[in-house]
């Protein structure tokens, strides 16, 4: 059995192999001649205070221990196997198609946009032309909303299931392995386009398929089974076990399911803005004044503060990052952020959200699935209405949308198509707009010199998770009402994340496995 211990050390020692040993060693009371292999197992940093350290968990295998050593990913040759239908190649799609490669399986993916690279056209049309593909955007396509914003691994998830193999099947799959070992993992859009094709290219080398602009337009339930889906509008195929993995913002399935009178529910969700700051002055803030200490890397942040009954609270904070243009239909607007794998852009950003429930919100009815989907569609509208009906994103200075001034003029944007200046008082609804100026002035306490002028509001952040749910027996994850159709992932309201939603996927072809064996 290894051994354990936790060091701190200065920045500038967290590189140096030697000096981290001579530490541990001592910590551990262990003498080099003792110990058959060491490594370092968890790596954070602690900004508490002055001077900013790094936090290090090293573990030990003594002479005579052996390491364990377990392949991540053993693939069968599924080719003939029994075949599952997978809507959707987000991180829930792709992670249950692995896994059922694993579990011998033939896994068939239907995806409504098109594969990682040739997503790219289409996200500079977005920013260029403010031109919005509605089957291929910075949403849909293969590898889902986090390929193109950031693939942040960080989950509070540890209870859903396997977080490390998760990370271990990114490793496996090129990512470095920096990935298992840091508190708050990340790949960078630059690197998953190619890491999400191995994946794909390995579901298709043992057997799987991947068909591309595939969409799922209909499903037939014949006595409480799913019996057949239809693609495209033509194409009825047969299956009795479908994973449903479309992802936080395919709103056409939520209305498919509700006219085929398949249970959803509208669940709570975080709705508001994307505030960009100097990322050397979070580093400032964060490090205490050591911001420019080259051996930090940028500065994250996170913030929460509760405000007339709801939180409101940071969310997808990327250092060094850039604000991306999500909408998925041409008469909306959203933002959302991403991060390079350096982290090396000059800008912070961060989602700055509400927590809302169905019954906070102003066209609340009940029993309305619909209601929080509505409130967000409503927002969105607004917001591209307000700066003038393109890709461009109502903006005001942060000071001057606490104190209500229009801002006449702006610093430089990370947003590509561009800002318009509104009075965010007034395109915003009350419920979210007098939260934001509560919390933005509580947040200015907490990290001084975060209220700034210099710092922009970027309008609306409202794809944090899905506005709906689709609910699923707790036992074998079907289906509250229809047996063999599994809700997944992030838009079925069972995950916040790449590795929530990976986890998910990998749960419902377990359960699908159990079933098989039964």
């Amino acid at each position: 059995m290894s051994t354990l211990v936790q060091i701190n050390v200065l920045p500038h020692q967290a590189e140096d192999d030697d000096y981290i040993a001579e530490v541990a060693f001592k910590k551990a009371r262990l003498r080099a001649d003792d110990v058959r292999e060491w490594d370092i197992r968890k790596r954070s940093i602690d900004a508490r205070k002055s001077p900013v350290k790094i936090s290090l968990q090293i573990e030990f295998w003594k002479k005579g221990e052996e390491r364990p050593s377990i392949p991540p990913f053993v693939p069968q040759d599924v080719s003939n196997a029994p075949e599952i239908a997978i809507i959707g190649a987000g991180p829930a799609g792709l992670y249950a198609a692995l896994r059922a490669v694993e579990g011998g399986l033939k896994p068939i993916i239907f995806e409504r946009g098109k594969d990682v690279r040739a997503r790219r056209r289409d996200l500079a049309a977005i920013n260029k032309d403010h031109i919005v593909n509605p089957d291929s955007n910075y949403c849909f396509g293969e590898g889902g909303a986090g390929t193109y914003s950031d693939g942040k691994l960080y989950t509070r998830s540890k209870k859903r299931g396997n977080v490390l193999k998760a990370l271990e099947w990114f490793v496996h799959f090129g990512a470095v392995e920096d990935i298992l070992v840091d508190a708050h993992p990340h790949i960078g859009t630059n690197k998953l386009p190619k890491i999400i094709t191995a994946m794909r290219e390995a579901i298709i080398a043992h057997g799987g398929e991947v068909r591309f602009d595939t969409k799922l337009t209909d499903l037939k339930v014949v006595d409480n089974q799913i019996a057949a889906i239809q693609v495209n509008d033509t194409d009825w195929l047969d299956f009795d076990n479908v994973i449903l993995a479309t992802g936080h913002s395919a709103r056409d399935i939520f209305y498919l399911l509700h006219k085929r009178n398949i249970k959803i529910e509208a669940k709570p969700f975080a709705i508001g803005v994307r505030i960009e700051h100097q990322q050397e002055l979070i580093d400032d803030i964060q490090y205490h004044s050591d911001g420019d200490n080259p051996y930090l890397p940028p500065a994250s942040y996170s913030l929460v503060q509760q405000v007339d009954g709801m939180g409101v609270y940071s969310f997808c904070m990327c250092p060094g990052g850039i604000i991306a243009p999500c909408a998925t239909s041409q008469e909306e607007v959203v933002t959302n952020g991403w991060s390079p794998s350096k982290r090396d852009n000059p800008y912070a950003n961060s989602g700055i959200v509400v927590s809302v429930t169905p019954e906070d919100l102003p066209n609340y009815k009940k029993d309305d699935p619909f209601v929080c989907l509505d409130f967000q569609k409503s927002v969105e509208r607004a917001c591209w209405e307000a700066a003038g009906k393109t890709q461009a994103a109502p903006a005001q200075r942060m000071r001057d949308f606490v104190d209500g001034r229009v801002s006449k003029n702006f610093p430089k944007t990370s947003y590509q198509p561009g800002i318009v200046s509104v009075d965010l008082n007034k395109v915003l609804p009350d419920i979210l707009s007098k939260r934001l100026k509560k919390a933005f002035r509580a947040y200015g306490r907490k990290m001084k010199g975060y209220l700034t002028n210099d710092a922009v509001i970027h309008a609306p952040e409202s794809r944090t998770s899905s506005p709906v749910s689709i609910p699923r027996e707790w036992e074998t994850l079907e289906h509250v009402e229809v047996k063999g159709l599994y809700p997944c992932g992030e838009g079925a309201g069972y995950a916040g994340g790449i590795i929530s939603a990976a986890i998910d996927g990998i749960n419902c072809v377990d359960k699908i496995i159990e079933k098989k064996q039964a």
